[in-house]
């Protein structure tokens, strides 16, 4: 399996937040988790609440630990009530947000490195940035 390096995870966070400048999005906070779920990068805007970060982990952490992205998620999430609660058990205290905004990070042969999530504007202004974040890096966007 190919790894997500730091400078990946870096570039995603960066690029992500300069995307959400350009189209005018609210203060945003962006997480980077490796394919382990484990922290490559975080960063929040100047103005961002605080528990921007904390939504946006929770939407890299249930993709990568379900392995989908945010939209198939929210998807089963409506489909069956009780599997959000049951997956949120399992997952434990990192949290589960299961909304657009968590994607999924693939190399081009479509093997996992990691998730990004977002938060601060909309769902979908949040994943848009992401795409293109990760579009950037060379890498593959999965939002499920």
């Amino acid at each position: 399996m190919t790894d997500l390096t730091l400078t990946q995870a870096q570039a995603i966070a960066t690029t992500s937040l300069a995307v959400a400048r350009e189209r005018g999005f609210k203060p945003m906070a962006a997480v980077v988790l490796d394919a382990r779920g484990a922290l490559k990068a975080a960063l929040a805007e100047d103005g961002c609440p605080i528990v921007r970060w904390q939504v946006a982990f929770g939407k890299a952490n249930v993709c990568v630990r379900f392995g989908a992205g945010g939209r198939r998620i929210e998807a089963l999430a409506k489909e069956r009530p009780h599997f959000l609660a049951g997956l949120e058990s399992v997952i434990g205290p990192f949290g589960a947000v299961p909304v657009p905004g968590g994607v999924l990070i693939r190399d081009a042969s479509g093997a996992l490195l990691g998730a990004c999530g977002m938060s601060g504007d909309t769902s979908d202004n949040d994943e848009a940035a992401l795409v293109a974040a990760i579009e950037t890096a060379g890498l593959v966007a999965d939002c499920g």
